[in-house]
């Protein structure tokens, strides 16, 4: 009998390894994943973490699902890629049929990529493409929100709107045009007691500025992102936006990689509004994390548009594969059989007053906002005037490590166009439980403490 290999990379002897091959972002050190189950992650050295983010806001069924677990494994016994050229795949026609069930009655048409920054991609090149076909050649340019995240790929970093990760590259980007995010907390247009929706008045402004006939689209997410830290727009935001759309007859993009898959308490965060957008950006949730996937659902009429003149002039070499559309499928099955969106809205109820408790007795915490299980704290150096931590304290960095070191997880962002200001989101997967929403908050509380010392901020508040 032939003896079992060594592991390549056994677990009791991480030090061995050289750690100087693999680099992502920066060089700080951090534990090896073990396993993980639930809402919880285990370490190497037997640590265990309670995901309080879901990852990057993204595992939305939770870790280690045995349903998904199986359906992978079914699907690479029969097929794991199929190049769409050449081959239609069932998991790729089921899934993109559950999806229309599921989305609004006008998005019948669906397009399948590995990623957000693909999907956002995918949607622009769609809209450009269209308007190009009818002649329409001078409509180029797209309108995004200042801070804003879309994706890290150049055609999505355009849109983008956070200055660390555009600065090195602005050169090399088309410089879209960008209009003020609906952040009532720091309200771009200082209105303190009156709201006349500036914000989303200054789309109209920005495409006379830039001559309509040069637009194209618009793309918003319904529910700020990382970029923000879950600024949920006011009631009306996105009426007077549409309205505009149509007024000027240039694309509503919905990026709702963040927001969808029942994060935010509905399957997508439109719902909340009941927004008529022309396409709808998806990923991250879309399959938990299990397999790379991601889409956009687009009107009919802009796909037969380009499918009469030739076809969609895009395309990425796994869009679509078998295995990704399987995992995608049973994703959906399980949010939906399991009414994980409902939960999202009742225990996103639950953390939120869970925050705002903690809120009174933290002076830093300027402001508890988000919908559903998207939700973030801002971290302030004075509540009353709402003045930020100066950006070398780092307030959002030294949260999240103390949370680390509780053995949870958050995720840290500056609001301020990515320069200033502190907050976290947190953002746990739509499974968790009253008890162990509980648990969160007494280790975030745990963390606060400690920051609160750190920071050397004065201790106790006022409502």
């Amino acid at each position: 009998m032939k003896e079992q290999a060594e592991p390549v990379f056994p677990m009791d002897n991480l030090e061995a390894y050289s750690t100087d091959y693999l680099f992502y972002q920066t060089r700080k050190k951090l534990p090896t994943i073990e396993r993980a189950e639930g809402i919880y992650i285990w370490d190497h050295t037997g640590k265990k973490y309670l995901d309080g983010s879901s990852g990057a806001v993204t595992c939305n069924i939770g870790h280690g699902n045995f349903r998904v677990a199986n359906r992978l494994a079914d699907q690479a016994r029969k097929a794991v890629f199929a190049y769409r050229t050449q081959f239609e795949n069932e998991p790729a026609h089921r899934l993109a049929a559950a999806l229309v069930e599921q989305l609004a009655p006008h998005l019948q048409r669906i397009f399948f990529v590995s990623s957000g920054s693909e999907a956002v991609e995918s949607a622009i090149k769609l809209c450009r493409q269209y308007f190009f076909n009818r002649g329409e050649k001078q409509r180029h340019q797209f309108i995004s929100r200042t801070p804003s995240y879309h994706g890290s790929t150049l055609g999505a970093l355009s849109l983008t709107s956070y200055s660390p990760l555009e600065i090195p590259f602005r050169p090399m980007m088309q410089a879209y045009p960008k209009i003020p995010a609906p952040n009532c907390y720091r309200c771009p247009f200082h209105k303190k007691k009156t709201c006349t929706l500036e914000c989303a008045w200054a789309l109209e402004k920005a495409i006379q500025e830039q001559g309509p006939d040069s637009i194209a689209g618009f793309v918003a997410e319904p529910i700020g992102g990382a970029s923000t830290g879950a600024v949920v727009p006011p009631p009306q935001y996105f009426k007077i936006i549409q309205q505009i759309c149509k007024k000027y007859g240039i694309f509503l993009i919905l990026d709702e990689v963040m927001t969808g898959f029942g994060r935010t308490g509905k399957l997508f965060a439109y719902e909340h509004w009941d927004i008529d957008a022309d396409i709808v950006v998806m990923s991250k949730g879309m399959t938990s994390g299990y397999y790379p996937l991601g889409a956009i659902a687009a009107r009919t009429e802009y796909v037969d548009e380009m499918m009469d003149k030739g076809g969609f002039f895009h395309g990425h070499t796994l869009a679509g594969n078998p295995m990704g559309c399987a995992v995608g499928l049973e994703v959906l099955n399980v949010i939906t059989e399991n009414h994980l969106a409902e939960n999202a809205a009742a225990m996103g109820r639950v953390l939120k007053n869970g925050l705002d408790r903690l809120r009174t007795r933290y002076e830093f915490i300027g402001q508890v906002r988000g919908k559903g299980l998207l939700m973030a704290i801002e971290l302030v150096q004075d509540r009353k005037t709402r003045e930020p931590f100066p950006p070398a304290k780092n307030a959002h960095f030294v949260l999240t490590d103390e949370a680390y070191d509780e053995g949870l997880i958050v995720y840290p962002r500056r609001p301020i166009n990515g320069l200033k200001g502190d907050h976290i989101m947190v953002a746990p997967p739509l499974i968790i439980t009253r008890k162990e929403i509980k648990e969160l908050l007494e280790r975030l509380d745990r963390a606060l403490a400690r920051t609160e010392a750190r920071l050397m901020v004065k201790g106790g508040a006022s409502a």
